[in-house]
């Protein structure tokens, strides 16, 4: 692999994880003002648990994409990298 494929690569990681903690980071901002409004306007029913809960389960989910899911497809990438070079060398032995 190239260098310039390797910085594509290390790139395209860096936007995904920039592009998770944006994510987190509005959600923080949302949820916060929800919980000001719900405690402003009806404090006697909590209802802002249930937002908090829903884009929370979106949030995890994309967090296990960015850093769960990457780690296989660069298991996967150097399973198939390491094929390919076998394949290359198959009936040589460089031993000999």
């Amino acid at each position: 692999m190239s260098s310039t494929e390797n910085y594509e690569k290390a790139r395209g990681r860096a936007e995904v994880k920039y592009a998770f903690f944006a994510h987190v980071g509005v959600y923080a901002a949302v949820m916060v003002l929800l919980v000001i409004v719900n405690l402003l306007t009806s404090p006697g029913t909590m209802w802002f648990v249930w937002p908090l809960m829903g884009w929370g389960l979106a949030v995890a989910l994309h967090a296990a994409r960015v850093y769960l899911l990457a780690d296989r497809e660069s298991i996967v990438d150097a399973l198939t990298r390491r094929e390919l070079r076998d394949s290359r060398h198959d009936g040589y032995d460089e031993r000999r």
